[in-house]
């Protein structure tokens, strides 16, 4: 009998390089302090599934990674992001959409060989209710935390999360 498959954490170098890919620039990635939710830092969490619907990764990000990996996939001019982080506090509608895209693509990096296949299944944007089992998941210990700089728009932090049994 085989073991189940298990959901395997990227490598850093995956994680620039996907990013690079998908905002069109050479984002710089480095180890980062891990990314979590507070009142005056709110944060994305992106719920990625198996085909089972169970939970088998979580990718959450700081309001400025959040904005600035959004804006650089739509484009966006980097001072009217900045602004929406510094001054608003929050994601406009296109800055959450252009997100929603960032994290659908990023299920690949968990889609390797021997793994499960994961695939999106919600986007909370920053300031959004976690639901109380997807909040206690954020503290697993299985996680690689990243500093990622968005050329151009800034920097942010970024933690890939798998929950324990995943």
């Amino acid at each position: 009998m085989t073991a189940p498959a298990t959901v395997v954490l990227p490598e850093p170098k995956a994680v620039k390089d996907m990013l690079s890919g998908l905002v069109g620039k050479a984002v710089a990635v480095a180890p980062g302090a891990p990314v979590t939710p507070t009142e005056k830092s709110p944060v994305s969490v992106a719920v990625y599934v198996d085909p089972g619907m169970d939970v088998n990764a979580l990718c959450v990000m700081d309001l400025a990674l959040s904005a600035y990996t959004g804006g650089a996939l739509a484009l966006l001019p980097p001072g009217g992001v900045q602004d929406a982080v510094e001054e608003d506090g929050e994601l406009t509608t296109m800055l959450a959409e252009a997100l929603h895209e960032v994290v659908n693509v990023l299920s690949a990096l968990f889609n390797v060989p021997g793994a499960p296949h994961s695939k999106l299944y919600k986007l909370y944007a920053p300031g959004d209710e976690l639901p109380t089992d997807i909040a206690g998941m954020l503290a697993a210990f299985n996680r690689i935390d990243l500093a990622v700089d968005v050329p151009g728009y800034g920097k942010g932090a970024l933690s890939l999360v798998i929950p324990s049994g995943a």
